[in-house]
């Protein structure tokens, strides 16, 4: 007799218990989400600045493109020759950085998407397990009610 008075109290613990689980796992769930938006706009960042950094490369290909129809032209004057040369030289290694940092920043773009896609799996794993949780109290409930 003494436990079946004890048991609505028992009952109330274990929902007070499985109230405050799911809370602190739905704030760690909100927390989960600011980062995965704040991944989502570092990853929508990094996207622009490749979209950036692919232009000024195409740009710096242009610039070298003029330089070379530059040395058809004045291809009889070697000093003007040399010197546009360079300019295409100085161009090409503008394009080729311009390139690298354009990678760079699509593999950061490629990281930040990973994050956040691997943050959105724990936020539902963690809603997964809530919901098990929640089921099981459901079922014990329904037994110790028959």
């Amino acid at each position: 007799m003494p436990n079946e008075n004890n048991a609505p109290e028992q009952h109330r613990r274990l929902a007070e218990d499985v109230r405050e689980k799911a809370e602190d796992t739905r704030q760690d769930a909100e927390e989960d989400r600011g980062l995965t938006e704040e991944h989502r706009i570092s990853a929508e960042s990094a996207r622009t600045e490749a979209e950036q950094f692919r232009q000024l490369a195409e740009e710096a290909r242009e610039v070298r493109d003029r330089h070379r129809e530059a040395l058809e032209t004045v291809r009889q004057e070697r000093e003007q020759l040399r010197e546009a040369g360079e300019a295409a030289r100085a161009a090409g290694e503008e394009a080729r950085l311009a390139a690298e940092a354009a990678r760079r920043a699509a593999m950061d773009a490629v990281r930040a998407t990973a994050e956040t896609l691997e943050a959105t799996l724990e936020n539902m794993k963690v809603v997964e397990e809530m919901r098990r949780t929640l089921r099981d109290i459901r079922d014990t409930n329904k037994i110790r009610t028959n």
